[in-house]
């Protein structure tokens, strides 16, 4: 049922590019043109901020039928009760999440270009991975590179969901999907566009 539910657009939030007068406005453009999970994303260390926002999306991911995953915070996590939590590699573990957060949560790991971290994330308890950066990105310049042969290698080894991250947006997203990936996350090529809803529309569109 977990997995069933890690498929298709998976959309990023940036407090940099997301104006907090606007924050619920606009990841509901995103939610309205189909994106399948959302995660909130929000490295400014202001709690009361992001606790209001959390729960703004906890409200439109039921709307919206919308998997809701915090980042790198299992404490909001549980606050909001959103469905699961992001970590990576300097982050809790697999299970001191699961500890706090229960076995129905959904718990993804970050393993840039890493298919050992991934294989090892499996082994202990990940409900899905992420690669990347597969292109240039804005948000993390200096990341690691991954390649479309990992997301392909990394299909024939894992049986958990796998995300693409980095880059991605309207123009390249079609051969993330073509070498596998089950969700792609988009962070500057969703919430930079000309037109949220329309680029969430195109993109579930090409899962479909």
């Amino acid at each position: 049922m977990t997995h069933g539910r890690l498929r298709g657009l998976y959309a990023i939030t940036d407090e940099k590019l997301i104006p907090p007068s606007a924050f619920a406005a606009t990841v509901e453009l995103a939610l309205k043109g189909g994106a399948a999970i959302v995660q909130y994303r929000d490295k400014s260390g202001d709690a009361t901020r992001r606790l209001q926002q959390a729960s703004e999306l906890r409200e439109l991911c039921t709307q919206y039928s919308a998997t809701l995953i915090i980042n790198d915070d299992i404490a909001l996590a549980q606050a909001v009760s959103a469905d699961g939590v992001h970590l990576g590699e300097d982050d809790d573990t697999i299970a001191q999440a699961r500890d706090l957060l229960g076995d129905e949560s959904i718990i993804g790991i970050s393993c840039y270009n890493d298919l050992q971290r991934a294989i090892d994330a499996r082994s202990a308890g990940a409900d899905y991975v992420a690669f990347g950066a597969m292109f240039s990105s804005a948000t993390k310049p200096n990341a690691r590179s991954a390649s479309y042969e990992l997301i392909r290698t990394a299909k024939t080894q894992l049986d958990i969901p796998i995300c693409a991250i980095g880059g991605i947006d309207g123009h390249n997203v079609a051969g993330v999907i073509v070498s596998g990936a089950d969700m792609t996350a988009l962070i500057h090529g969703l919430f930079a566009a000309d037109d949220i809803m329309q680029t969430a529309a195109h993109i579930t569109g090409l899962f479909d």
